[in-house]
Formats: C-alpha cells, structure tokens, sequence
C-alpha cells in the first residue's frame, strides 16, 4: 500500500447499509490521497464496498475477507 493509513472505522457489528454509509461519511470528511481502513463483520459489505467503489472516484487500494473479517483499504479521491 503506497499511502499510510489516516482514519481508521470500525464497523464490525453493524448491518448493511450502515458499514457502506459509515464509510461514506469518512470520506467525506478525508482529503484526497488519503486512505481509510474499514473493518466490517457484515458478509453484504464485500459486494456494497466493491459496487460503491466502481461507481465512485475513490480507488479500493486492498480487500480482504478472512473469518467472518472484511477488511478494506479506500483512498479517498
């Protein structure tokens, strides 16, 4: 990963939509380059996350799913 992370948001617990819209409202407080880390136990998140991110300018640095763990790293544009 090329940027550090600035803003980390744990999300673990919560139901879609609100890891998607928690997200959101992170980066809409972030500069651009920066990069958010989100941490969601909600299955529904994997596809939200990558759906959002193609309809978005903000680039999916990594994603990873690892017992019942979606991690992702976003940087804002």
């Amino acid at each position: 990963m090329s940027a550090a992370v600035k803003q980390y948001l744990d999300v673990r617990g919560l139901q879609c939509p609100m890891p998607l819209l928690k997200a959101k409202q992170a980066l809409n407080k972030m500069s651009s380059g920066e990069v958010l880390q989100l941490d969601a136990t909600d299955a529904g998140s994997w596809r939200d996350i990558h759906a959002y991110i193609e309809q978005s300018a903000h680039q999916l640095v990594k994603a990873q799913q690892q017992d019942g763990l979606y991690r992702y790293w976003i940087q804002c544009a």
